[in-house]
């Protein structure tokens, strides 16, 4: 081919020409490609990141439930500013959301016979206690019926919201229980003066 002919041909014509060069052109497809990725991609980032947030605030959850029964379980006797040391504990353990969105309600269930248990004192968090010698159901085996045994119970609730919004819409309850047996005597006492 010589070089007249080569530059007679037009260069952008719609022939067969401009097709084999548009199909070997790589400049703008990684525009092209990340234009029609990256709003998927952005939103998987952000449903991954919400997921994550509600999943740790699950554990912390879990673990305020489990320090809350725990620091109760230690002691023979609770009073009034020991159990607000709790709840700030359980706080600490919260944070950093928020807790105006945290319930915390801490029992003490006594054996009340016939295989039963009633609750002997109760104080709540950001909830009402439970009534004075009200029955709770627990799980078999905790409290041995007629051996005059007790059982702290710690629940713990949280309402997460999430900080975008996307995937969880409005508020999520988290709630977790534990059960723990008093340490240094059968059944722990609550007072209001330390």
């Amino acid at each position: 081919m010589n070089r007249t002919n080569a530059m007679a041909r037009p260069r952008f014509g719609f022939g067969g020409g401009f097709l084999k060069r548009f199909g070997k052109a790589a400049e703008g497809f990684a525009a092209v490609e990340t234009a029609l990725v990256a709003p998927a991609m952005i939103a998987l980032c952000f449903g991954v990141m919400e997921l994550c947030e509600g999943y740790v605030c699950s554990g912390k959850v879990t673990a305020a439930a489990s320090t809350a029964a725990d620091l109760v379980a230690q002691d023979s006797s609770i009073c009034d500013a020991e159990m607000n040391d709790v709840y700030a504990a359980v706080g600490a353990i919260i944070f950093p959301y928020s807790l105006s969105n945290m319930q915390v309600r801490i029992s003490s269930l006594i054996d009340a016979g016939n295989s039963t248990v009633k609750v002997a004192w109760s104080s709540g968090y950001n909830t009402s206690p439970r009534g004075l010698n009200s029955t709770v159901t627990i799980p078999a085996g905790l409290v041995t019926s007629g051996g005059g045994q007790s059982v702290i119970f710690a629940e713990v609730t949280y309402y997460y919201t999430s900080p975008t919004g996307q995937l969880f819409h409005g508020a999520r309850e988290f709630s977790d229980k534990f059960y723990l047996h008093p340490r240094r005597t059968a059944q722990i006492s609550r007072t209001s003066g330390c």
